[in-house]
């Protein structure tokens, strides 16, 4: 699962390097580390004009900008609707 936040294009600033541009479709390009292939950003000329996806993780400070909205649900897989209701770990589950 990813967490994404839309900027209006031009707003969004690579601090240290340049990004490695993959063009995943016709007019879809994601954004990626060069060094570790982390995704950075999507950008679609076409569906979403003027606008970059960015993955929201990847923020200096990813809990500055909480979410507010969730989208693209139709077509969630069922259990996700409830994942928030499933036990937590700080690091990995004990084994049994």
């Amino acid at each position: 699962m990813v967490g994404w936040m839309m900027f209006r294009a031009g707003a969004v600033t690579v601090t240290k390097g340049a990004p490695k541009v993959y063009e995943s479709s016709e007019h879809g390009r994601r954004h990626f580390c060069v060094h570790c292939g982390t995704g950075l950003f999507y950008t679609n000329a076409k569906t979403l004009p003027g606008i970059t996806d960015v993955q929201s993780a990847t923020l200096d400070v990813p809990d500055a900008i909480p979410p507010r909205v969730q989208v693209q649900v139709a077509e969630r897989i069922g259990w996700m609707a409830r994942a928030h209701e499933l036990p937590t770990f700080d690091r990995f589950p004990p084994r049994k």
